[in-house]
Order: structure tokens, then C-alpha cells, then sequence
């Protein structure tokens, strides 16, 4: 459009023309800037169809309106490493992300001799997404056998027959073998622990009776507890779970004993700030929707939403408390 200068009027309409072109062009790429240019690959550093990968995908589908595809890519393999390493060294501008667990990134930097990446320095920390409470669990007959309704019989029981009982778990350094770890050091007894080649070989031990007790995580342990099979003796997190709120916390007669299982959102390192938040502001709004709430109770899980801050402290806190357990359990990946 040429603007003639013929009057006043028409200068002042060319001009608010121009401005108005130019406000629309700034918006246009404020917008373009903005919004995802590309899908947003979500490392799953575990196999398609467990507890991690299915809440992965669920909050991929709630967040596809506000930040478009949400990919997932299920890279499994050396304990979660593979996958979390391939995060660490992706390219910083928020297409790729990825699943910080405590296997992760607070079991695995002191199980493994050498690791690919440092937990601490090398991630972007996005929001929590879950906490998953264990659970101490006996087979129900040996509890009714040995006369054990609680945490306190059970350590009763331990020290007056010492070297008596023994504890599986799904292998050397996983999470139930911690917790039994922690469990033994902060009571002071001693049990035999015996390793399987995963939870699920581990759990059936335990309902066979070939081991005395186990630390199995609530999601899995909750059909056979229902069902009679197990004794639930205590969930493992500060609070009780709301899933079986008659069952007491470990801490109710260990002051302090609190382990759980989580996981949460990480980019990598040097990510933009912005960016970070507005993955932050998606992926917390979904953690927060009711719908997500419902969906992740089915698998005894609680969604949690913190702040990119809260989950770094979060993360370094539990690096921390697993360097001594990790270290006493004797466990060590080579």
C-alpha cells in the first residue's frame, strides 16, 4: 500500500496502519517463538508397559494441547542409564526430555562403578511426577505361624531368633533390597537377604514361602494383600497411603525410615529458563487435573507437581540418603 501525504487524516491512518501491521508481525512471532516447532521426544529410560512408561503416556496425551506432540521413546537398558544418558547429551532447547527416577538418579551414581552422566550437574530438573509407596510384606501364613502383626513383632521376633529370618527382593541394589537395608540397620537385626532376578520371581518366593519377608512396591503387592495372601505390616512413605489407610507407616515405629519409589521430568542441562518453565506450567497443570489423580490411584501412585527448584533439592536430598545405604548393602555394579 503506497501512502500519499494529501492530508492530515490520511496521514494518521497510514500511520495507524503501519503500527498495526507492525504489533501483528511482533505477535506473529512472539507466537511462532512460542509455540513447539517440533514433536518433544519423552525418554522413557525402561521397557513399554510398566508403571513408569504408562504415566509417561498419559501425561503425553494432556499436555498435547499446550505443547503439541509429546513422542515417547522407550530406551531401556544398564539400569535406566542408557536412556537417562541419551537426555543428558541431547541438544538443550527442550525437544528432548526425559524420566528421572530414583533408580536413576539416586541409586545407580553409587551402585555403578562408572556412570555415563553426573546425576547432579548434567539435567534441567522439569516437576515430580509420582511417588509410589512400598510396602513391608510377609507371607500371611508365616505371620500367623510366627505370631508377627506388625513392624514391632517382626523385629521382636528377629532379635530373639537371630540369623532366623531371611528377606528377598528383585536383586542386588533395587529398591527392595535398600529398604530391607535401611530396615535392618535402623533396627538393629540381621536377616538373610537373597536376591531374584526381578520383583515379580521375588514376590512369588515370597508367597511360597521360600523367603520370610520382602519390600515390594504397593502397586504390586496390593492384589495379594486384598486377597489374604499377604501381610502388610507397613507402607515405606512419611505418610500413609490413602490406597490402605489402615496400615501404618514405617516411621509410626522406626522414627524417620522413609523410602519410596518416584520419578519426575528432567531436560538437559543448560535448557533455557523459559523454556524449562514452560514445560513446567504444562506438565504440573496436567499432574493436577483430576482426571490424572484417578488414573495414576488405580496404580497406587500419587501424582506430584513441585517446582523445577523443589525437585532439584528433592533429587539431592535422596542422592544423599541412598550414598550410605547403597554403601552398606555391600551392592556394587562393575
Amino acid at each position: 500500500m503506497t501512502c500519499r501525504p494529501l492530508n492530515a487524516r490520511r496521514l494518521l491512518l497510514c500511520a495507524s496502519l503501519i503500527t498495526g501491521l507492525w504489533a501483528f508481525g511482533g505477535a506473529m512471532a512472539l507466537a511462532q517463538a512460542q509455540a513447539p516447532t517440533k514433536p518433544i521426544r519423552l525418554v522413557v529410560p525402561y521397557a513399554p508397559g510398566g508403571p513408569i512408561d504408562v504415566t509417561a503416556r498419559a501425561l503425553a496425551e494432556r499436555v498435547k494441547d499446550s505443547l503439541g506432540i509429546v513422542i515417547i521413546d522407550n530406551k531401556p537398558g544398564a539400569g535406566g542409564n542408557l536412556g537417562v544418558d541419551l537426555v543428558a547429551k541431547a541438544v538443550p532447547d527442550g525437544s528432548t526430555i526425559g524420566i528421572a527416577a530414583v533408580a536413576t538418579h539416586a541409586i545407580n551414581p553409587w551402585l555403578f562403578a562408572k556412570m555415563p552422566f553426573d546425576a547432579s550437574r548434567d539435567f534441567a530438573p522439569i516437576t515430580q511426577m509420582v511417588r509410589v509407596p512400598n510396602v513391608l510384606v510377609m507371607n500371611a501364613e508365616v505371620a500367623q505361624r510366627l505370631k508377627i502383626n506388625s513392624v514391632s513383632d517382626l523385629v521382636a521376633y528377629a532379635k530373639t531368633h537371630p540369623g532366623k529370618l531371611n528377606v528377598g527382593s528383585g536383586g542386588n541394589g533395587s529398591a527392595g533390597h535398600l529398604a530391607a537395608e535401611m530396615f535392618k540397620r535402623d533396627a538393629g537385626i540381621f536377616a538373610v537377604h537373597i536376591p531374584f532376578n526381578g520383583a515379580n520371581p521375588a514376590q512369588l518366593a515370597l508367597l511360597s514361602g521360600q523367603v520370610d519377608f520382602n519390600f515390594d512396591n504397593l502397586a504390586t503387592a496390593a492384589p495379594n494383600i486384598k486377597a489374604g495372601k499377604l501381610k502388610a505390616l507397613a507402607v515405606t512413605t512419611a505418610q500413609r497411603s490413602s490406597a490402605l489407610a489402615d496400615i501404618p507407616t514405617m516411621a509410626e515405629t522406626l522414627k524417620g525410615f522413609e523410602i519410596d519409589t518416584w520419578w519426575g521430568l528432567v531436560a538437559p542441562a543448560g535448557t533455557p529458563a523459559a523454556v524449562v518453565a514452560r514445560l513446567h506450567q504444562a506438565f504440573a497443570a496436567a499432574l493436577a487435573a483430576p482426571e490424572t489423580r484417578t488414573r495414576f490411584g488405580m496404580m497406587m501412585a500419587e501424582p506430584v507437581a513441585s517446582t523445577p527448584d523443589q525437585f532439584a533439592s528433592f533429587m539431592k536430598s535422596e542422592l544423599n540418603k541412598y550414598e550410605s545405604v547403597v554403601k552398606a548393602s555391600g551392592a556394587k555394579v562393575d
